[in-house]
C-alpha cells in the first residue's frame, strides 16, 4: 500500500502545498514506487482524483488512492492496482475528515540503469505531468 513520508506532514499548515514520496504497488500503473507527488491540501476533491488520505485503521499511516465516488459519510476510494488492496474494499468509506489533499503532479526521479542517451531521453519525456482526473477508469473502477 502506498505511504508517504512523514516529510509531508511538515510545514501543512504554512504552505497550502506539500511534497510526498509514493511506496508501494497499489497506484500502479498511475504512480510507482519512488514517484513524488505535488500536494495540494484542502482541494476540492472530484471523483477520478488521485487523493493523499490517513488510512482509517491505522491514522499515522498516510496513503494514496483514487477518489471513486462521494458516497453517504466520505469518499470511497480505490488503488489503480486491482490487486494490491488496501482501499475501500477493505475498510469503507474513508470520511471526508481523513482525506488530507489532492495529488497535483507527478515526478518520476531518473533510475540509476538510465545512462543511454536514449534512455535518458525517453525519462525526460515522461519524468513530469499533472496528474489529472480519470475519468473513464473512475468508471471502470466504480463497478468493482
Amino acid at each position: 500500500m502506498p505511504e508517504l513520508s512523514q516529510e509531508t506532514e511538515r510545514g501543512r499548515v504554512a504552505a497550502p502545498f506539500g511534497l510526498a514520496e509514493v511506496t508501494g504497488p497499489s497506484m500502479v500503473p498511475t504512480l510507482h514506487h519512488g514517484d513524488r507527488l505535488l500536494l495540494q491540501y484542502g482541494a476540492v476533491i472530484r471523483p477520478g482524483d488521485i487523493v493523499v488520505l490517513r488510512h482509517p485503521f491505522q491514522q499515522d499511516l498516510l496513503v494514496v488512492k483514487r477518489a471513486v465516488e462521494q458516497r453517504e459519510g466520505g469518499w470511497w476510494v480505490l488503488g489503480d492496482n486491482p490487486y494490491a488492496g488496501g482501499d475501500s474494499t477493505d475498510y469503507g468509506v474513508v470520511p471526508d475528515e481523513l482525506i488530507l489533499g489532492r495529488a497535483r503532479f507527478r515526478y518520476r526521479p531518473r533510475k540509476e540503469g538510465q545512462r543511454s542517451p536514449l534512455a535518458v531521453a525517453r525519462w525526460a519525456l515522461s519524468a513530469a505531468r499533472p496528474l489529472l482526473p480519470a475519468r473513464s477508469a473512475s468508471r471502470r473502477l466504480r463497478a468493482r
